[in-house]
């Protein structure tokens, strides 16, 4: 029970500490109602691997059909996902700093020791484009931290939450949520 609960709040901290930053465009001149089937690209998950390739077309069906859209064999607009890792240079460290000044100089001595693991900084691109004109019509980007050592779960996990964050801000929803 207690290393459930551990668990759980280890998750919690995890995303809870993450700086998710959401960033969409579109292209105003086309008319996104037009769009309600969807397919993907073949080579679907651009610096994936496979496994994260499935997690991520997993989230994407799954959310994707809670919106307008539907799966179809000849889709409407096919759906490109690119995701770029960077390490983040200067991230939480602790610094130990020592001295000693004398009267005619002094000597001082200071290190830093990083906490909580390594960071790499993912940019998360979702790109919707036309399968009859193969232009791109609308794009979403998370950029977040994450952690280089995670489990399956967290993956799975911080795939849904990161496409959910981004499909929010595709401008039509539901009628029933309008």
């Amino acid at each position: 029970m207690k290393f459930r609960f551990l668990k759980i709040v280890m998750l919690m901290l995890l995303f809870g500490c993450s700086t998710n930053k959401v960033m969409t465009d579109y292209d105003k001149n086309v008319d996104l109602t037009k769009y309600k089937t969807y397919g993907f690209y073949e080579d679907l998950g651009e610096g994936l691997n496979q496994f994260d390739k499935n997690r991520v077309e997993e989230a994407l069906d799954s959310i994707l059909t809670t919106h307008i859209f539907e799966p179809a064999s000849e889709p409407d607009f096919l759906i490109n996902v690119i995701v770029n890792y960077a390490e983040v240079v200067g991230g939480n460290t602790i610094n130990i700093g020592f001295g000693n000044v004398g009267r005619r100089g002094g000597v001082g001595v200071s290190g830093g020791i990083p906490i909580g693991g390594r960071k790499l900084s993912e940019e998360f691109i979702i790109e919707f484009v036309d399968a009859k004109t193969d232009s791109l019509f609308w794009e979403g980007i998370a950029i977040t931290e994450v952690s280089e050592e995670r489990t399956p779960e967290v993956k799975r996990i911080h795939f849904v939450k990161t496409v959910e964050k981004i499909l929010e801000k595709y401008p039509i929803k539901k009628s029933s949520e309008n």
